[in-house]
């Protein structure tokens, strides 16, 4: 039930007004994206400081950026730096995806709760939910974090929306008028008095493409609803603050956050302290993922992987760059797979150790299959390592491994030790592929025999760590170049990277003019090594800032790579515009378009937040050419998020370079993106609008248009499960004019829920010269129609012992024990300890039935809850209290129906 008041703006929902979808806090007033953040970031807080209170120590950020969040919410037993780039690019996704409901979506009622369509879209939360919650189970982060995005937007600020077991009840029917006339457009409220005084739940109707609306009905009102002009005139939306509705906007924000922080809530119950955090991209930045050839040769590549992986584990435990989770994907031929995906170090070493070299022979393996795999199920910005002595037998996977590199910018790197023996075994592939790999993703294609192996994995050691930048990543053919970099105060662990044939010579200069070339291997600048093609100068710690100099003199091609660990980075997305009711910035899913401005969204990170760097200039540089950069205009949008504008976008491949200076030791920096990107002509659109149910087979339309040459064009369409799909091979396009086309894929009956799929869909000119992609990911979630929350009954309470003064608290213990049921009779899944710092203990949880829990502590720890998901992730909570005279009475139920008939009372009495 509501509150006459309640019924009025809650029903009214409609869109916050959003007018930059991609900036989430800050610059105007309360939007979707904004009431998310807030909602996100008090979560965070309350599950960082309950971690933290667990594990013995305070939660005491030094400021409220989201780098001092992460310092704080990671803690002090762990040391070295901390970087807040993957937390920063999480929060990102979810605020991408709130926004994009008003491009994607902007015409459907449901996703909005227009025009009364409280039940539709109260089936698209329901749906969205178990999605999160399933995708959460298997780790599948990122479409969690894309379907919460959409899921928020759509449930402010109507929070039974969020519990399928609650009623929506009177509903106004269609046939009933709701509004009163409003020929100026600024009523506070038209509602009707009947519809008032009966709690009638009504919204507004809201009209892109036409101005028809049920008669006697409200409209949404504001910028682009065509039913706004048509009486009753108005509108009943409190997306902005206008004078006269200031009490029912605020009241409407209020509400939208409560509704906000519910699912949450629920969310971080059903996954978990650490799971949420994982969720939210908080956990240490560095992830540790193999793809190895096992094929009878490489006997000797497994034992260096596994030492190195050894060496990772025993050298980083309790640092910061301590991996948050191993990775490992083999290959063979023909088979490659299954990916190991672990947080546990100790079942990374058992896989690990069972690897043998076996089968395969002297032939191409399925090295680009492992690496697809690799690609979409580690975390996007992840170092991907592959070991292999053969060229790739899958080779038509080239351009899918491309666009997924760019998709997730992750960096692959190759060590490759057959080379000289094995490059000419097939006449469509060669090393060079993988070179062409390593170059597009910031990597590096490292050939040594493989007696010399171990010493090339230092580089893994180097780059598995935590707050990884990269200062300055360039290639070239042979002849003379002076590079220039600027390293600053922050910088640790500098590190240089040439990779070259025979024939190099190299001189070092740092700011003061001192020298080192490459004939010193130990120097005034740092140690040097050599190994195979690698050459690695590993600068001193008390090197100076300012800007350094490398003169590379060589007969071959060469890459070189400067790297270090800083707090300061950037994180970064190519985005097109949208227009619409609410406008905003959308990012491309593939390259930009050929011909016309490109326009980014950087987010810049400093020591101390984005207040503690002034960005100088942020340019698109070329990484194969010495080529003037492309510089761009900059604005400002708050919060460390700058806008950027770039004209004359180089020809070929290009990086981003961001140069600024860090207000904590008023020194210059610079950073640089790893990944390349290119321009196309090409444009393909295409949104995943559902999830897809085992078996059944989803149709996904797309649309390809080109700026170039029009004709016939190839499409290729590749999934990372291998599902079968169908989808037309060739479209023949007219330059300027989308062809629409579908793809239509079938996950098998099997398919077990929250699985994740990533699709990438290419299309090229027929000359080859002209291409691009677009990488999406849907899910596959089985529908379940059961929502009853497991329950709690405390069957014996023992605190008679605790004395009233609790000063003598520490002599007395109290226990309680309590049955929880899950009523759909499917079973408990887990049961964790949410609050108190006793002993608790649960039966087993294998199969239906009742589980009995218990739970003892000192009379100084006085209060217990905790928490039990089911099989299908509905959450109830046990909480008891032994507070004399404390609060609401500790009943034994489920916390969350308490709340909500708490919050109902609260909401009648308003």
């Amino acid at each position: 039930m509501h509150s006459a008041l309640a019924a009025a703006f809650l029903a009214a929902l409609a869109l916050l007004h959003t007018s930059m979808a991609f900036v989430p806090i800050g610059g105007g007033g309360p939007t979707h994206v904004s009431i998310t953040g807030t909602a996100i970031l008090q979560k965070l807080r309350e599950t960082c400081k309950a971690v933290a209170e667990a594990s013995g120590h305070e939660f005491n950020p030094t400021g409220p950026s989201a780098e001092e969040l992460v310092q704080a919410c990671l803690g002090p037993t762990a040391t070295g730096e901390v970087s807040a780039a993957k937390f920063r690019a999480a929060l990102q996704e979810i605020y991408v995806q709130n926004g994009l409901v008003d491009r994607d979506f902007v015409n459907s009622a449901p996703h909005h709760f227009n025009s009364e369509a409280f039940l539709e879209g109260r089936g698209l939360i329901t749906e969205g939910v178990i999605s999160i919650k399933a995708n959460v189970r298997n780790q599948n982060y990122q479409a969690s974090r894309e379907m919460l995005g959409r899921v928020l937007h759509t449930l402010q600020p109507y929070v039974n929306l969020i519990h399928p077991d609650l009623t929506i009840e009177n509903i106004a029917a269609k046939d009933t008028p709701t509004c009163s006339d409003c020929g100026g457009g600024a009523c506070p409220n038209p509602i009707l008095a009947n519809i008032l005084k009966e709690k009638k739940l009504t919204s507004g109707y809201m009209g892109i493409f036409s101005s028809e609306k049920p008669k006697g009905k409200c409209s949404h009102g504001g910028v682009g609803d065509l039913t706004g002009s048509v009486a009753p005139r108005g509108g009943i939306s409190k997306d902005e603050r206008r004078p006269g509705n200031e009490a029912f906007h605020a009241a409407a924000v209020t509400m939208a956050t409560a509704a906000s922080l519910q699912l949450l809530e629920d969310i971080r119950s059903a996954a978990g302290d650490s799971g949420f955090l994982r969720l939210m991209g908080i956990a240490r930045s560095a992830v540790v993922c193999f793809v190895i050839d096992t094929t009878g040769s490489m006997r000797d590549d497994i034992a260096a992987a596994r030492s190195v992986i050894y060496d990772i584990i025993n050298s980083k435990k309790g640092t910061q760059d301590e991996p948050s989770e191993y990775i490992l994907v083999p290959f063979n031929d023909p088979a490659f797979g299954p990916m190991t995906r672990t947080t546990d170090p100790e079942v990374m070493k058992q896989k690990i150790s069972k690897l043998t070299a076996t089968g395969g022979g002297d032939h191409p393996e399925m090295c680009l299959s492992g690496l697809q795999l690799a690609l979409t199920g580690a975390p996007a910005s992840s170092n991907i390592f592959v070991f292999t002595d053969a060229t790739a037998k899958d080779i038509h996977l080239k351009d899918t491994i491309i666009a997924l590199i760019r998709s997730t910018k992750s960096t692959v790197s190759f060590f490759m030790t057959g080379a000289s023996k094995r490059k000419r075994r097939s006449l469509r592939a060669s090393f060079n592929d993988y070179k062409d790999l390593a170059l597009a993703s910031g990597g590096q294609a490292i050939e040594v025999s493989k007696g010399d192996l171990p010493e090339a994995t230092d580089v893994i050691l180097d780059t598995s760590t935590s707050a990884l930048v990269t200062v300055l990543q360039r290639s070239r053919g042979s002849g003379t170049e002076t590079f220039t970099f600027v390293l600053d105060e922050s910088l640790k662990n500098i590190t240089l990277y040439i990779i070259t044939g025979p024939g190099m010579t190299f001189t070092l200069t740092n700011p003061a003019g001192v020298n080192q070339n490459h004939n010193e291997l130990k120097g005034d600048l740092g140690t040097i090594s050599h190994v195979g093609n690698l050459w690695r100068i590993r600068l001193d710690a008390d090197k100076q800032t300012g800007l350094w100099k490398i003169k590379i003199i060589s007969s071959q091609a060469y890459t070189l790579k400067v790297t270090g660990q800083s707090t300061i980075t950037f994180i970064y997305d190519f985005v097109a515009p949208f227009g619409g009711p609410h406008p905003g910035y959308a990012p491309i899913t593939g390259r930009p378009q050929a011909g016309h401005n490109t326009t980014l969204l950087v987010s810049v990170m400093g020591r101390k937040g984005p207040s503690s760097v002034m960005v100088g200039e942020v340019s698109l540089s070329p990484v194969s050419r010495d080529e003037a950069v492309s510089k761009g205009s900059a604005t400002d949008m708050g919060n460390g998020d700058i806008l950027v504008t770039v004209k004359g976008v180089p020809q070929g491949e290009f990086v981003v370079v961001l140069m600024g200076t860090d207000s904590v030791s008023n020194s210059r920096f610079q950073r640089q993106s790893t990944t390349q990107m290119s321009v196309s002509n090409v444009t393909i659109k295409a949104v995943v609008g559902s999830s897809v149910e085992p078996g059944q087979t989803l149709s996904l339309p797309f649309s390809v248009m080109t700026d170039g040459p029009g004709g016939a064009f190839t499409i290729n369409a590749k999934n990372d499960r291998d599902y079968p799909m169908t989808f037309p091979t060739r479209v023949t396009l007219t330059t300027g004019q989308y062809a629409n086309v579908s793809l239509d894929i079938t996950p098998p009956a099997t398919t077990s829920s929250g699985t994740d799929v990533t699709l990438t869909i290419n299309a090229k000119s027929s000359n080859s010269k002209d291409s691009n992609y677009a990488v999406l990911r849907l899910s596959v979630v089985t529908k379940i129609t059961d929502f009853t929350r497991p329950t709690c009954q405390v069957v014996r309470i023992m605190a008679e012992d605790c004395p009233e003064d609790t000063s003598q608290c520490g002599s007395f213990h109290w226990d309680i024990s309590a049955n929880l049921t899950d009523g759909n009779g499917t079973g408990i899944d887990s049961i964790t300890l949410r609050q108190g710092d006793g002993d608790f203990s649960h039966t087993s949880l294998s199969g239906p039935g009742t589980v009995q829990a218990s739970y003892n502590a000192s009379c100084c720890s006085q209060i217990v809850e905790f928490v039990a998901v089911d099989k299908e992730g509905n959450v109830g909570i046990c909480y008891h209290s032994i507070v004399r005279s404390a609060g609401p009475p500790s009943l034994g139920l489920a916390r969350p129906l308490w709340l909500c008939l708490l919050l109902g009372a609260i909401m009648v009495r308003s």
